[in-house]
């Protein structure tokens, strides 16, 4: 029986499903992917009469914000998407804002999925860069931060 071994988690890509130019190679790269996770809200329920312990009810489920990092790109088509959405959020104007799926796929040692993610009407809450410190040789950073409603694993 051949031995299994868990994939590495530095083989993966991102895929902005409905961003114009998102399909872009350079905009599917990112170095760090995180905030694919839920936990069930519980409602206590304390019955009269048993003080052994207090009943915990299942209520929903609520997801954290999905977190992408990546080196700061010029002309990037997400940033033109965040621009969107925040001209949206706060004009009276209408635009053609809409929010967007997100596929994160881990990868094997073959480049196959090991793993995929969907996120389902992903929109951005947050954008920002690293500190510039003359001191440091480091790379500028973009973090981009999105709620969405929730997420399935395939495979």
């Amino acid at each position: 029986m051949p031995t299994y071994y868990p994939p590495a988690g530095f083989h993966f890509k991102v895929e902005f499903v409905g961003v114009d130019g998102a399909d872009a190679d350079t905009e599917q790269r990112f170095q760090e992917v995180s905030g694919l996770n839920f936990e069930i809200e519980t409602e206590e329920l304390k019955e009269g009469g048993e003080n052994r312990f207090v009943y915990k009810l299942p209520k929903r489920a609520k997801y954290s914000n999905l977190i992408l990092k990546r080196g700061l790109l010029k002309g990037s088509a997400l940033l033109k998407w965040f621009k969107s959405a925040m001209n949206t959020y706060f004009t009276v104007v209408v635009y053609d804002f809409k929010p967007a799926d997100i596929v994160v796929t881990l990868l094997d040692e073959a480049g196959e999925p090991a793993a995929i993610w969907n996120i389902v009407q992903a929109y951005p809450v947050s954008w920002k860069t690293s500190d510039f410190r003359a001191t440091e040789n480091s790379i500028v950073i973009e973090t981009l931060e999105m709620a969405y409603q929730y997420f399935e694993r395939k495979m």
